[in-house]
Formats: structure tokens, sequence, C-alpha cells
């Protein structure tokens, strides 16, 4: 293989006539891949991750208008405590359970476990399972008081 001015690579045979360009193969896609809920599970991971911005943006606000006075914080709280703010809160809660329990995850594979077929499928399940359920737990507890 031989490499030309212009950095293109192409075949050259023992008596140096060139084959033209390599043909590479294009990066797998998702039109190539069957999706797999190990795949799905690190797209959800990733929007999870951004939108944990947003809602701890939403936390700051209601902190900073605490500190600013009894306007501004009536303001922040009564946004957060519409039927609007508390789905964007419930949300929140779930993406921060969900990104936590796929940081435990990854932490597993970090350590060399749960790298079989049907590990990789059990901690993807938990994950779900385990989101939902601690989500549904903290706002159960917050409820009550």
């Amino acid at each position: 293989m031989v490499r030309n001015r212009d950095g293109v690579s192409s075949m050259t045979d023992v008596t140096g006539s060139s084959k033209g360009p390599i043909e590479r193969p294009l990066s797998p896609h998702l039109q190539i891949y069957r999706p797999m809920l190990t795949m799905m599970m690190s797209i959800a991971h990733r929007v999870t991750g951004a939108a944990l911005y947003v809602g701890t943006l939403l936390v700051a606000w209601l902190l900073v208008s605490a500190a600013s006075g009894p306007a501004a914080y009536a303001t922040a709280s009564g946004f957060l405590t519409s039927w609007f703010g508390k789905l964007i809160l419930f949300g929140y809660t779930w993406a921060l359970m969900h990104h936590m329990l796929g940081g435990v995850r990854h932490f597993l594979w970090d350590l060399g476990r749960g790298f079989g077929v049907e590990e990789r499928e059990w901690l993807a399940k938990g994950t779900i399972a385990g989101s939902c359920a601690l989500t549904l737990l903290i706002w159960l507890v917050g409820w009550s008081f």
C-alpha cells in the first residue's frame, strides 16, 4: 500500500502499477444493526446525561430564587409545583436514577464483570426496572411528607 502526495492510499503490485484507491467499508449504522436492548440503553444513557443538564439548571434556578427573595422564590416554586413542573421533576428524577444505574453497570464492566450475553441483558433490564422503581419510591416517600 502506498500513499500519494494527497494522502490517498492505493494498492501497488510488485511491478509498481497502481490498482486505484482502496475501497473501505462504511461505518456500521442503525440501518445495518438490529436494535438491541444494550444498544438502546447506551443511547438512553447519553440522552439522560444531557437531560440532567437541563434538570440541574432548574434546581439551580430554584436555589438562586430562594436566595434572591420571596418574590423570586414564589415564581420558581409556582412553576415547579405546577403539573408541568412536577412532570419535569419526575422525568429529572428518572433520568438521574437511570444515569446512576447505567454508571453502576459501566463500573461493573470496568471491573471485567457482566460481559456475557445473559449478564448484559440482565444488567440492561435491571437498569430499566431499577430506575423506574427508585423513581417511584423517591416520589412516594417525598409525597408522603
